[in-house]
């Protein structure tokens, strides 16, 4: 047998039935136990873990339905199957009744018990792995796994707090790569409605012509390629929450639509009749200024104060500088576990760099390059070899000033290399070095003047 079967419990207090029902299953290849009676049962499971267990009905003692009951309160995601001599209609609807997975009449065959038995097993596995991703999802996305130690992002952390539990909508506003859709999961699964789906939308992602179809469903025969039913988005969503990311790329049409199903709590499908109710929360993102949007008349005011009535601004990365070596250390153990390298560390020049670099890009662009930089190394600690050329090249005027520090070089010295220094960054053009180091032309050719003066003696 190639799967990998969890173990079956056999109970019954008739020994031969014991035996007979063992041996089928072990003729199968499965990790058999058996156990004359209830209580007996019951102690073995508190010893090892079982996918499922096959219990008679009518037992000494403890009978099976209240094994049964035992067992859904102790070990709810293992499966229970009954078995009975005295098989009726309504003996099966009472088992399922108190929560048995399925039933068998006695005599048993063993074709049917091996397929039920497999059936059971196969659907314990599931409901453990979906209460495995379930808790890892919980881990994952709770607030405080969205790393800073900063003022800014305690702040959103607070605002997450305050906010998770409450069904009013929120807009996420910031940059590209501050970690939106992460914060919208945070809200979402510390929420009361964290069993629901949290069902993403990339508004940008999807061709206008087919936005509406996705997110509202449409009917058969509604359109050309609509040869079934189709739920949309909205009903994915039910009793959860629907992100809305880059809200701004909607349509007007639809803006008007997506109005409509927050204020009548209802949608209708594309070639419906009849309105479908939804319970939806609605967390929208942008890195666009909506309010700049309206006053374009790009986007609906009367939308844009449904979704904006609690905004969580994201700072971006440039401006909580403090956070870098938190992100940096968090991205590297990860980077490093998924490709089996020993990368235990960044070095003190590598992390001067990247606490310097301006970050366009945000905490997305830094997971990016810690990927990189651990892909890339050879040793045990990021050195600034491992960085993009566009990382150490930032870090240009800084060296300067570093390398002065270092050699303890007088401000006149100092001023002179940093002269030179922009000179060459703007590849000459004195009008435009003028501009970048504050000074007027007339103040810069003196200072030039002077530079090639004391190169002269």
């Amino acid at each position: 047998m190639k799967e990998d079967w969890g173990a079956i419990l056999v109970v019954d207090d008739d020994a031969d039935m014991r035996e007979l029902v063992h041996d089928m299953l072990k003729d199968r290849g499965h990790q058999v136990t058996t156990a004359g009676s209830g209580p007996e049962a019951l102690k073995l499971m508190g010893e090892e873990d079982y996918a499922a267990v096959l219990t008679d009905l009518r037992m000494k003692g403890m009978q099976g339905l209240e094994l049964l009951g035992e067992i859904k309160r102790a070990y709810p995601d293992v499966g229970v199957i009954l078995m009975t001599a005295f098989g009726s209609v309504e003996t099966a609807v009472e088992a399922m009744k108190h929560g048995a997975s399925d039933y068998l009449t006695k005599p048993v065959k063993k074709e049917e018990l091996v397929r039920v038995a497999e059936r059971v097993i196969r659907e314990t596995a599931l409901r453990r792995e979906v209460g495995r991703l379930r808790r890892e999802v919980h881990k994952e996305y709770s607030f405080h796994q969205i790393l800073g130690k900063s003022k800014a992002m305690q702040a959103v952390f607070d605002l997450i707090r305050r906010v998770a539990d409450s069904p009013t909508n929120v807009l996420i506003t910031g940059e590209s790569g501050t970690g939106k859709e992460l914060v919208a999961k945070a809200i979402h699964y510390n929420s009361d409605r964290k069993d629901a789906p949290f069902v993403p939308v990339n508004c940008a992602a999807i061709p206008e012509p087919l936005l509406e179809s996705e997110l509202f469903g449409h009917m058969r025969g509604s359109f050309t390629d609509a040869k079934m039913d189709k739920r949309g988005l909205f009903e994915e969503a039910q009793k959860g929450t629907l992100f809305l990311d880059e809200i701004s790329e909607l349509p007007v049409m639809l803006q008007a639509k997506i109005l409509r199903a927050i204020q009548e709590k209802e949608i209708r499908r594309v070639g419906a009749n009849k309105p479908v109710a939804v319970d939806v929360r609605i967390i929208a993102a942008t890195n666009l200024n909506l309010a700049e949007e309206v006053k374009a008349k790009r986007f609906r005011d009367d939308l844009y104060y449904r979704l904006n009535v609690i905004e969580l601004k994201l700072p971006p990365l440039r401006e909580r500088r403090e956070d870098i070596p938190l992100l940096v250390e968090a991205f590297l153990q990860k980077c490093a576990a998924a490709r089996g390298k020993q990368v235990k560390g960044v070095s003190e020049a590598a992390l001067a760099m990247l606490m310097d670099y301006g970050w366009p890009g945000n905490v997305r662009e830094l997971e990016n390059i810690i990927e990189r930089a651990v892909t890339l190394s050879r040793g045990e600690k990021i050195v600034p070899e491992d960085l993009p050329p566009a990382i150490e090249g930032s870090r240009g005027d800084r060296r300067v000033l570093d390398e002065a520090a270092e050699r303890t070089l007088p401000l006149e010295a100092v001023e002179r290399e940093y002269i030179l220094k922009i000179l060459e960054k703007m590849g000459g053009n004195k009008y435009q070095a003028a501009h970048a180091l504050g000074i007027d032309r007339k103040t810069l050719y003196r200072k030039l003047g002077e530079i090639e003066e004391d190169k002269s003696h």
